[in-house]
């Protein structure tokens, strides 16, 4: 899974990390799976898996351009946006934005 985001999201322009970027880029992403479950069974066997992937972007300046791509490139491989809010990392001084995103992988 880890691999296929990788690879949706790397043509975009921008560095592509999982879990943590450590680069010197101003705008990057960053993603990771935060839950994953059985939702679908057959004779008490799972027969598919729902996941829950959130992309972070990070950026000092405008990200409109790049969230739109970021969806639209995860919809291509199946997955549906579930929320998403905006943030602003005083500390750091980046604008922060929030993706999450559900995917169902179906096993047979």
């Amino acid at each position: 899974m880890i691999n296929e985001i990788l690879k949706t999201l790397e043509p975009l322009g921008v560095p592509v990390e999982f879990q943590e970027y450590t680069g010197f880029a101003t705008t990057y992403i960053t993603f990771f799976f935060y839950n994953e479950f059985g939702s679908e069974f057959a004779d008490d066997e799972e027969i598919a898996t729902d996941y829950s992937l959130q992309v972070d972007i990070w950026s000092k300046g405008g990200y409109t351009a790049l969230t739109e791509k970021i969806k639209a490139a995860l919809k291509e491989i199946g997955y549906r946006r579930s929320f998403a809010s905006d943030f602003y990392e005083k500390d750091t001084k980046i604008y922060h934005k929030v993706l999450r995103f559900r995917h169902t992988e179906v096993l047979v």
